[in-house]
């Protein structure tokens, strides 16, 4: 067989010579920015000129702070495809994270979108390994007093380069793009994706049981680009030549989501749980329905059985997984099994669903490190491996996630069923030890959710001097 390098390079190679005519559609303040990936090709390559004009070498960190919109897309191809590493900042860190994730990743270069300026204004002088800032916008310019010295315009970039570029030949060991946790605990921790994990995990999202996106998918990826990969729908939707759909800074804007949707024929849809509880809300008050969507990925949280009844009631076929930063992150489909019956299949579909082919998952005692049955009854730490599970984080950082014999420990806590059905039933910091025994502060939150007066729901386990914790609920 040959040796063939597995990277991005492919992806942008297919959108070229196979799905020119497929469309990327970004949302505008008026109206819609429409383009064919045979017009994306030419300015992604112009856009490697520009990088290698500013001085990005293989390697380079370059930095992105964007909504999900077509020149964060071009980004996505020009940036990894050059050799340099994509790095997508999350807009909605505290500036202080901001700051350490550019620093820690030495950042050569950065783009941001005009709206977004005022997030970077704390971040004047702090960041010196920031060579030059790119504006990207519609004609607008930077906001006066922003303080991050002279900024240069992205279409202006472009205007100066050639169409054709010479794509050297890469590594598919080399890194392809990064991405920080959130740092809930400390500070955010970086992932670095290779090439070859990127292409495989892209080709696991396209498989039948996972998120089968095809060809004749229309995709409104709602999911940040800037967290986890919008999930690896981006190459997805390269990869399979389906129609983009991005909603730019509209993202959490129920009634926006949903008119886009309904006016470019959306197949399948892609966010968190807070996104879907206010389309619900939107479109029962609207009486709006999207019937050409067939598929509505959902993760970040579990799922509420409430949520998801209200989805079916309209017309919306919810599809759960579950994943994190680390696992790239595509890591289990909630999809019911051959021979379900079904009134067990909402059941189903309500777990984390069953690991995606090309990754390993165990449980086990969080205390003991003892692997524990698949019996539905005990739960332990998800552990995971496969060609795109984080063997550790960019710098060292917190090298005991990784187990001895090469595990990735996810701080996720689960039962797994003889069937393999994943089901969380916390986070290892969150679950609440009360009397000697352990109370999932997960399945407390979805028990008081399922009441019709409760939108959302948080347990946390407090000080009690009988008990050792006793749970607390805020609703």
């Amino acid at each position: 067989m040959q040796d063939y390098e597995l990277s991005i390079q492919h992806v942008l190679w297919r959108l070229e010579r196979l799905h020119g005519r497929s469309e990327v559609v970004t949302k505008r303040e008026q109206g819609v920015h429409r383009m064919t990936n045979a017009e994306l090709v030419p300015r992604v390559n112009r856009l490697a000129g520009a990088l290698k004009r500013l001085g990005v070498k293989p390697g380079d960190r370059v930095a992105t702070l964007s909504f999900n919109n077509s020149r964060h897309l071009e980004l996505y191809y020009a940036v990894p495809c050059m050799g340099a590493v994509l790095h997508t900042l999350n807009l909605r860190l505290f500036p202080q994270h901001l700051e350490f994730i550019v620093n820690d990743a030495q950042d050569k270069v950065l783009f941001v979108d005009q709206p977004l300026v005022g997030l970077l204004k704390p971040l004047a002088g702090k960041i010196p390994s920031v060579e030059k800032i790119v504006l990207m916008t519609d004609g607008a310019p930077a906001p006066e007093g922003h303080g991050l010295g002279e900024m240069l315009d992205y279409e202006t970039l472009l205007e100066a380069e050639s169409e054709d570029y010479p794509w050297p030949k890469l590594s598919e060991r080399m890194a392809a793009s990064m991405c920080y946790t959130s740092g809930t605990t400390g500070n955010p921790k970086g992932v670095v994706y290779s090439h070859r994990s990127q292409f495989i995990h892209t080709m696991g999202v396209l498989q039948k049981d996972n998120l089968a996106v095809s060809e004749n998918d229309v995709v409104l990826a709602i999911v940040p680009m800037f967290h986890a990969n919008s999930w690896g729908l981006p190459y997805a939707i390269g990869m399979s030549g389906a129609k983009a759909l991005l909603p730019d800074r509209w993202m959490g804007d129920a009634k926006a989501v949903c008119e886009l949707a309904d006016a470019e024929s959306a197949t399948i849809l892609a966010g968190v749980p807070t996104i879907w509880i206010n389309t619900v809300a939107y479109m029962k008050e609207s009486g709006k329905r999207l019937p050409k969507v067939h598929t509505v990925v959902c993760g970040g949280s579990a799922v509420p059985r409430a949520l998801m009844e209200n989805m079916d009631a309209l017309g919306l076929k919810m599809l759960h997984a579950w994943g994190m930063t680390e696992t790239s992150p595509l890591g289990s489909v909630a999809r019911p099994r051959a021979g379900t019956k079904p009134e067990d299949e909402l059941a189903a579909r309500l777990t984390q669903g069953v690991i995606v082919p090309g990754v390993e998952v165990r449980i086990c005692d969080p205390a003991s490190g003892q692997e524990l049955p698949w019996d539905g009854v005990a739960f332990g730490e998800i552990q995971v491996r496969g060609p795109w599970i984080a063997r550790g984080y960019y710098n060292g950082y917190d090298p005991d996630k990784l187990t001895e014999d090469g595990w990735f420990r996810t701080g996720d806590v689960a039962k797994i069923t003889p069937e393999g059905y994943i089901q969380i039933v916390d986070r290892t910091k969150d679950v609440i030890k009360s009397g000697g025994e352990w109370i999932s502060s997960v399945e407390l939150e979805n028990a008081i959710m399922a009441h019709p007066k409760i939108l959302e729901a948080a347990v946390i386990g407090l000080a009690h001097p009988k008990w050792d914790e006793r749970p607390v609920a805020f609703a």
